[in-house]
């Protein structure tokens, strides 16, 4: 017991050791009376969010045309407040962070009454996105034989939890939202094994099949009826710098993909300016990184199966 308390002892030490880091390393912590948006309320907030999209899969059993305005109603009020504190949170630290100020600094800018006109605009947005993702739930279920109805892909599909976040981060994403999108995108990542930049423009009726690592940049822009599997990754070719060998942003770095094209298992296309033409097929394992015309196959040529008995 004697050397468990000496041992204790030590610990002010430690811990004075790490709040000097704090001084030294200013990176990597935020000290100060501005909060950051918290993590744990985005993940409560895409939680809120599937609720009000997929009702009666989600939390809340036995709703009915009776009961689903007030409990919709109720969600909405709740979640109302909290995303307009995030977004404001966000949306303040963000011009803190471009214009080397701080909290006690901002002046002549209610960020409180952008975030509420923000999240007014997102949540207006709601009945149109849940129109979208009908067509993505039904395009997985058109896609996949193994599909027994709807409710099996609205309960077990990760492509359909991806595209889900997706859509709901790439609409704040639209709306200059910085960190939220992000956020979301990279929890989703961490829940289904697919990384979906929050930026990327994906059309409706969007199924990834089986899923896990599927990768899609920002710049990607993907059309309507797309199909892609496990592995696929659409990703930058190069990244540009400067003069100074800093990365150039905000320049088209990802793939087109033209309608109803399918792209199968750990194909990779890469570039901002390859456009894959609608109706395409990319094979399993394709490496691209030049533009194909529509209706066009691309396979790699494999050595042929060698069958013989076994000794």
């Amino acid at each position: 017991m004697a050397s468990d308390f000496r041992r204790k002892e030590i610990l002010p030490d430690i811990t004075e050791q790490i709040v000097q880091s704090y001084h030294e390393i200013g990176s990597i912590n935020h000290l100060g009376h501005c909060p950051l948006p918290s993590y744990s309320d985005i993940i409560e907030l895409i939680t809120d969010l599937k609720e009000v999209i997929y009702p009666g899969y989600r939390r809340r059993q036995n709703l009915h045309f009776g009961n689903v305005t007030y409990h919709v109603g109720d969600i909405l009020d709740n979640m109302h407040d909290r995303m307009t504190q995030q977004i404001c949170r966000a949306s303040r630290h963000d011009y803190m962070t471009k214009s080397e100020t701080d909290c006690e600094n901002v002046v002549n800018r209610d960020f409180e009454a952008e975030a509420q006109d923000i999240t007014i605009d997102f949540l207006k947005c709601l009945p149109s996105l849940r129109s979208v993702l009908a067509k993505d739930v039904q395009a997985a279920f058109d896609g996949d034989p193994a599909a027994a109805n709807l409710d099996e892909i609205i309960f077990c599909y990760p492509g359909l939890e991806a595209i889900t976040v997706h859509r709901i981060a790439h609409e704040l994403y639209k709306r200059k939202v910085p960190y939220i999108p992000r956020m979301m995108a990279e929890w989703s990542h961490s829940q289904t094994g697919i990384d979906i930049h929050p930026g990327a423009t994906i059309g409706e009726s969007f199924f990834i099949d089986h899923g896990t690592g599927v990768v899609i940049g920002e710049t990607c822009e993907i059309h309507p009826h797309v199909k892609i599997y496990q592995g696929v990754t659409l990703g930058a070719l190069s990244f540009p710098k400067d003069g100074e060998g800093k990365l150039i942003r905000g320049q088209k770095r990802h793939p087109t993909i033209g309608e109803g094209v399918v792209i199968y298992a750990n194909a990779t296309v890469l570039g901002g300016n390859t456009v894959v033409g609608a109706n395409s097929v990319i094979g399993a394992s394709v490496s691209l990184m030049k533009s194909v015309p529509p209706n066009t196959m691309v396979t790699i040529e494999k050595p042929s199966l060698k069958f013989r008995e076994a000794s």
